[in-house]
C-alpha cells in the first residue's frame, strides 16, 4: 500500500483485492459445511478465533506503542486484518441458518446488495460480514463435484483467459480507479454514487470476484505439491505477516524511491512470498502455537458416557 502511488503497484493492488478475499471467505465456507457436526469443531469457536483474537489485538496495540504510537486498544473495533476472525466467527455462527433455507444464495446476494445502502458499523466487523457474504454462502453450498466441474480443460482455457483479461483491465483503470469498492464494506453513500449506480457497481464486482475466484479454483493443481503442506497453516501467515508489515512502514523501508515502479512491485512481491512460505512452516506453528492455536479443553464439559454410548 505504501507505493501505490506508482500505477504498477495500484494495478497489481486492483488485481488481488479484487478476488483474494472473496475467495478466501469461499473456501472458508466450504469449509464450514460440517462445521457442527461435532463437539470438537464447535470448541474451536472459542480457541481459534475469540480467544486469538484478543491476543492478537492486544499484541498489535504493544507493537503500535512500541513504534511510537499512543496506546490504543478497543476490543469490539478489529485492528487491521483482525477483522477477519470476527467476520468467519459470525459467518460460522449463521451456517444452521443458510442451511435450512431453500435458496440460500440469492437470499445472501439480496443482503450483500442491500447492505451497500446503510452506513454499517465497522464493530465487531459487520461491514465486512455483510460485505463479503454471498461468498461464504457461495462456498458453504458447494460440493465437491462442483470442483471436479472445474477440472475439465475447457474451463482451464477460459480461466488462464479469465486471469490474464483481469490483469489487463487492472492495468488500464488503475490511474483512475478508487480503492474503496475493493474493500468490499463501504455504503453506497460513502462511495458517493448514487443507488443505481451502487447497486451496479456491487453487482458488477461480484460477477467479476466470482470469475476470478472460479477461475484461478480452477488452476489449482489437483496433485500433492511442495506447498499443499503449507495451506494446512495459513492461519498463521494470515494473522503473523502483519507483525513485519507493520514494522516496515513504521521504519520507512517502504519509502525508497526505486520501489515506485516495477522493479519495486517485483521486489515487494518476491518479499512477500518468501515471508508467506516462512509463516506457513511447521516451526512457526510450533513457535506460536500457544497463541493462535491454544488447546483450551479445561474450558469445555466433558461428553457424558449416556450421551457417548447413544451416539
Amino acid at each position: 500500500m505504501p507505493t501505490l502511488a506508482a500505477d504498477s503497484s495500484r494495478a497489481l493492488y486492483i488485481f488481488i483485492y479484487t478476488f483474494h478475499m472473496p475467495l478466501f471467505v469461499l473456501i472458508s465456507g466450504y469449509l464450514s459445511r460440517n462445521f457442527w457436526n461435532s463437539n470438537a469443531k464447535t470448541n474451536k469457536l472459542v480457541d481459534t478465533f475469540l480467544v486469538p483474537y484478543v491476543i492478537v489485538e492486544v499484541g498489535y496495540a504493544a507493537l503500535r506503542t512500541a513504534l511510537g504510537s499512543k496506546w490504543s486498544l478497543t476490543i469490539i473495533d478489529p485492528a487491521w486484518l483482525n477483522w477477519y476472525l470476527l467476520a468467519l466467527l459470525f459467518w460460522r455462527l449463521s451456517t444452521p441458518v443458510w442451511k435450512r433455507m431453500k435458496y440460500p444464495v440469492p437470499v445472501a446476494i439480496a443482503i450483500y446488495l442491500f447492505a451497500g445502502f446503510s452506513q454499517i458499523s465497522g464493530d465487531f466487523s459487520m461491514d465486512r460480514f455483510f460485505g463479503l457474504m454471498p461468498f461464504f454462502v457461495i462456498g458453504l453450498v458447494m460440493q465437491p463435484e462442483h470442483f471436479e466441474m472445474l477440472n475439465r480443460r475447457w474451463i482451464k482455457i477460459v480461466s488462464v483467459f479469465t486471469i490474464l483479461g483481469a490483469a489487463a483491465v487492472a492495468i488500464l483503470v488503475a490511474p483512475h480507479t478508487k480503492l474503496g469498492p475493493f474493500y468490499y464494506k463501504n455504503s453506497y453513500a460513502d462511495l458517493n454514487l448514487s443507488w443505481y449506480m451502487g447497486l451496479g457497481l456491487r453487482t458488477a464486482l461480484l460477477i467479476c470476484a466470482l470469475a476470478m475466484c472460479f477461475a484461478v479454483l480452477a488452476l489449482v493443481p489437483r496433485g500433492e505439491t511442495w506447498f499443499s503442506d503449507l495451506g494446512t497453516r495459513t492461519l498463521y501467515c494470515y494473522l503473523l505477516h502483519g507483525i513485519p508489515v507493520l514494522i516496515a512502514k513504521e521504519m520507512g523501508w517502504l519509502e525508497f524511491p526505486w520501489l515506485f515502479g516495477p522493479l519495486g512491485v517485483l521486489a515487494i512481491a518476491s518479499s512477500c512470498f518468501a515471508l508467506a512460505i516462512v509463516l506457513c512452516l511447521p516451526e512457526t506453528r510450533t513457535l506460536f502455537k500457544w497463541v493462535l492455536e491454544p488447546r483450551l479443553t479445561w474450558l469445555y464439559r466433558r461428553p457424558s458416557a449416556k450421551l457417548s454410548a447413544g451416539s
